[in-house]
């Protein structure tokens, strides 16, 4: 397992070891052309993106490739998907080619996971 996957990992269940949230959200520029945290943009909002299931968010037209990913949402699909969209769903549509840092990666997926959707 990737390295920063597992720093994330236990950043997120140990306070001690937390990550910079506030980096996270910077990071999130990269993201916010096309996506919000709530309301939705080109993209599908991102709050309460973690423990969802990939390309099933109602009203969003999806591309085929990521309605088959066939996968949830977690830290680890996260962290790879911002580093090399395509490699982790091939042939989406996300016009992203990704973050070359991993700890803009770790940050900003630490910062995604603390969202919550809207009820």
């Amino acid at each position: 397992m990737n390295a920063w996957v597992c720093l994330l990992a236990c950043c997120l269940v140990s306070p001690a070891l937390a990550a910079d949230l506030e980096h996270g959200k910077k990071a999130f520029a990269a993201c916010a052309a096309c996506h919000e945290t709530e309301p939705e943009r080109v993209g599908p909002p991102l709050a309460g993106i973690v423990g969802r299931k990939a390309g099933s968010l109602p009203g969003f037209a999806y591309s085929n490739p990521m309605k088959r990913a066939g996968f949830v949402w977690d830290t680890a699909h996260l962290v790879d998907f911002v580093q090399d969209p395509q490699s982790v769903v091939s042939g989406t549509r996300m016009a992203f080619s990704g973050l070359d840092d991993p700890r803009d990666a770790a940050d900003l997926v630490a910062y995604l996971a603390q969202l919550r959707a809207a009820p």
